[in-house]
């Protein structure tokens, strides 16, 4: 089918070597080595972010924390811990936090908030008044006035004890009565018993002589009497020598808390003065208190004669509940407190209650045993933790949440299967003042956003870490500091000129554009030392351009074996596909392997079926549930496209079937949706397509070529394979003109452009495609409605309307051979 000379295809541009050459010419006045530029010192590229920042953490208002979200590798972490130790804060207000004994309820021990360094020192005053009262009072015990006076008080009882049984006991011998000790089971009983010939006998004694006829029963008759008066008036004395020792007991009670009182009141009201907060002073009087109330446990552990100390077996600590359990300690600290969790357990971050089994064996704890966590060592501060970390640890989030909800941070036993849940305490909750920064992956913020409404109040601004920033001479000099900060880090070889522009260019192929370059300091940092390795292996002075590609190329080398396997799949025509000559219904598309941390492009046979029928374009793929949601759409916009162009005056009788050959994976995405419909209308038109140049591109229902990822990786993906089977000079591929901005092609790449053995061909219409993968003229409507004559539209436009045509025949002469046949009868 020859092309009329009217209708020869347009003049189609092509790429030079100008267009592809990316390379950084910056090259700033006295700067020819690393060592001529400042190291970096500040944030790169992220002045939105840093604006979000700062106004989270210098609003004071509640639910002001900050959620910073990026790709990882952008410097989150580090910009927020710079940014807080660069801002200007005011002189911080930092506590102490307390945690004492509450006298009133043991298990619900109460906390008491200073200012920072008051903790500490409230701490000693409490050691020094324990130790103090605990020395004092045993002297006091042991000097001769309280000897005396206790011994005057002893007298004076035990006088008045004295005169009541002596009374009691003339009573008894002018009646002629005693009392004995009788012995009753392990210990002994006072009895009343007459006496009988100057010898006590008991009562049944004397019964039993009187039965024998020995005693007199007249006078076991007045002996009985005379015992019952005097047993009752025995029981009153001894009601009343009882009553005399718990007088004389609660005289010396008075007489021990007289002396201690003031010696207690004294050193508490010092205490008083120095802490003037109003719950500190309630507490100091419960102290007081409890001091008063139990003067017996001075007396505990005291040494005996001749022990300098009490033994360990025989002490116990009387006075524990006195101490005071200093849990947050700022009494050194001159900066705002910046905490960063690297690890967030319960424990880490919210403290614990320590359990100690007793002698009874059971699980026990107490006020001393509570201990501090990284947010509350934050109070008053930053506290900075990963979002997936928090996540991932079972609860975290919800004992996190509520903190911050409530402001206040409970500390209890965590006991997820609850096998000392009786063993617990529940400490007052603590004030929390604290600014939260959560760093995590954008996807983890939406996911909080839409399921937890607490997460909208607690977390008000959010900071996005871009991952590109504007391609510019000054991102250029901060790009070379940077490359001066790891070198002097790491203590590698200065950077010549070259090598530093080639970090910024592959700052530029991360980015996926020429315009931008990556705030993804991460990987730059590793090609940085990568790079200096790869100068100390020649033995180089200074890391040159050579250096920096031999590293890309290096780190390509350890993860691109899937792609090396592949290319032999190709080498060895296991994979099909053509680099020369020309085919009807099929084309070389592009598309992009990614393997999580490398991708790269490789050619794909992509054909065309078509025939008469009314089923439209049958996705292939789609049918074997192998297509994505994309790639359906792209497939679906291709039948808009058709009936645009070709179904204005006649109905399109056509059934196609488009299939990626050998794709035994997944297929999603549209930018093979150009491909597609080359290879539709070749099938059509019979008209052959180029196999030697590859196609990317999606398409749109007008037939305007829309841009495409991973255009870098497809061109040096079909250039590869066109490599291993020997460069002809007129190979190439096609491409969406928007995305020329982004082609950063390796050196080889390059190199074969510009010496036109190689070619890239950008394009912005489909019909541009039509006529380069063809050699023919696309065609336009004339004022007739029809394509120009010995065009591609006009050869497909004709067989179309020729293949509806032969389907309606073939309908109505379907239509005849079913009607029934009848005759006429004569008349």
């Amino acid at each position: 089918m020859a092309v009329s000379k009217k209708n020869k295809p347009r003049k189609f541009k092509e790429l030079q070597f100008k267009d592809l050459d990316y390379r950084v010419t910056f090259k700033p006045a006295k700067i020819k080595t690393s060592d001529d530029v400042a190291p970096c010192c500040g944030i790169i590229g992220q002045t939105k972010a840093i604006g979000s920042i700062k106004l989270g953490l210098s609003v004071k208002s509640p639910g002001y924390n900050i959620f910073v979200t990026g790709l990882s590798g952008t410097g989150r972490s580090t910009t927020i811990k710079l940014l807080l130790e660069q801002l200007e804060h005011d002189k911080p207000q930092l506590n102490d936090i307390c945690y004492v004994n509450n006298f009133k309820n043991i298990d619900c021990p109460q906390v008491l908030v200073f200012k920072a360094g008051d903790g500490t020192r409230f701490k000693k005053d409490m050691n020094y008044l324990i130790s103090s009262i605990r020395k004092v009072v045993p002297k006091v015990f042991m000097s001769e006035d309280y000897k005396d006076r206790q011994s005057r008080i002893i007298r004076e009882f035990e006088g008045r004890q004295k005169e009541v049984i002596n009374a009691f006991e003339d009573k008894l011998s002018q009646a002629g009565f005693v009392v004995v000790q009788i012995q009753a089971g392990m210990g002994v009983r006072n009895e009343i018993q007459p006496l009988v010939d100057n010898e006590p006998s008991s009562l049944e004694k004397l019964e039993r002589l009187a039965k024998e006829g020995k005693f007199s029963l007249s006078r076991l008759d007045e002996l009985r009497r005379s015992w019952d008066s005097l047993r009752r008036e025995f029981d009153t004395v001894t009601v009343e020598s009882k009553k005399l020792t718990n007088k004389l007991e609660d005289a010396l009670a008075k007489l021990d808390l007289a002396i201690l009182t003031p010696l207690v009141a004294d050193k508490i009201s010092l205490l008083k003065k120095r802490f003037p907060d109003e719950k500190l002073q309630l507490y100091l009087e419960e102290v007081e208190e409890a001091l008063l109330s139990d003067i017996d446990r001075f007396r505990e552990a005291q040494p005996r004669r001749g022990e300098e100390d009490a033994p360990p077996y025989r002490k116990r600590e009387p006075f524990e509940e006195f101490s005071v359990n200093l849990i947050l300690d700022n009494s050194e600290t001159e900066k705002v407190p910046i905490v960063i969790e690297k690890s967030p357990s319960y424990k880490n971050i919210f403290g614990s209650l320590e359990r100690v089994v007793d002698r009874f064996g059971y699980w026990r704890t107490d006020f001393t045993r509570i201990h501090s966590g990284s947010l509350l060592r934050a109070s008053g501060g930053f506290f900075i933790i990963n979002a997936m970390d928090l996540l991932t640890e079972p609860g975290m989030w919800v004992y996190l949440r509520r903190a911050l909800r409530n402001r206040e941070l409970e500390i209890s036993g965590y006991d997820p299967f609850y096998m000392m849940a009786g063993a617990g305490i529940k400490p007052e909750p603590i004030p929390l003042a604290v600014k939260v920064v959560l760093i995590g992956e954008p996807e983890i913020y939406h996911l909080l956003w839409r399921l937890d409404e607490d997460f909208k109040k607690i977390f008000k601004v959010k900071a996005e870490f871009d991952n590109v920033m504007k391609h510019t001479r000054k991102n250029l000099l901060q790009y070379f500091e940077f490359v001066r900060k790891v070198v002097d880090e790491e203590e590698l070889p200065p950077f010549d000129m070259s090598g530093m522009q080639a970090v910024c260019e592959y700052g530029m192929r991360l980015s996926g554009r020429r315009n931008r370059l990556t705030t993804r300091f991460t990987p730059v940092s590793d090609i940085v030392k990568e790079s200096a390795f790869c100068c100390q292996e020649r033995q180089g002075k200074s890391v040159s351009r050579e250096d920096v590609y031999c590293a890309i190329k290096n780190r390509v080398s350890r993860v691109n074996l899937v792609e090396e396997k592949i290319q032999e799949m190709f080498d060895d025509n296991t994979l099909l596909v053509s680099t020369k000559g020309t085919a009807v219904g099929q084309i070389n598309g592009l598309s992009v392997y990614n393997i999580g941390e490398y991708a790269f492009g490789r050619p794909t046979r992509i054909t065309a079926n078509t025939s008469l029928g009314k089923e439209g374009i049958i996705n292939i793929e789609r049918e074997a549930d192998l297509s994505g949601p994309i790639h359906n759409k792209g497939v679906l916009v291709l039948t808009g496209y058709l009936r645009q162009t070709f179904a204005q005056d006649k109905p399109l009788a056509i059934s196609a079937s488009i299939s990626f050959e050998q794709s035994y994976s997944g297929v999603d995405g549209d930018s093979a949706s150009a491909t597609e419909i080359l290879a539709i209308l070749s099938s059509i038109s019979g008209i052959p397509m180029k196999q030697n140049v590859a196609v990317t591109g999606s398409v749109n229902q007008k037939g305007e070529i829309q841009p495409v990822g991973g255009v870098n990786e497809k061109i040096e993906g079909f250039f590869d394979v066109c490599e291993s089977r020997r460069l002809t000079g007129d190979q190439g591929v096609i491409i969406p003109y928007q995305n020329v901005s982004d082609l950063m092609l390796r050196p080889d790449v390059i190199d074969a452009v510009k010496a036109r053995r190689f070619h890239v061909y950008p394009i912005k219409t489909l019909d541009e495609g039509i006529e380069i993968m063809t050699g023919w003229s696309a065609g336009k409507r004339g004022a007739s409605g029809k394509f120009a004559t010995g065009s591609v539209l006009r050869v497909v436009d004709d067989k179309l309307h020729s293949m509806a045509m032969t389907l309606q025949n073939y309908g109505r002469m379907q239509g005849n051979n079913n009607t029934p046949r009848t005759t006429k009868k004569k008349r």
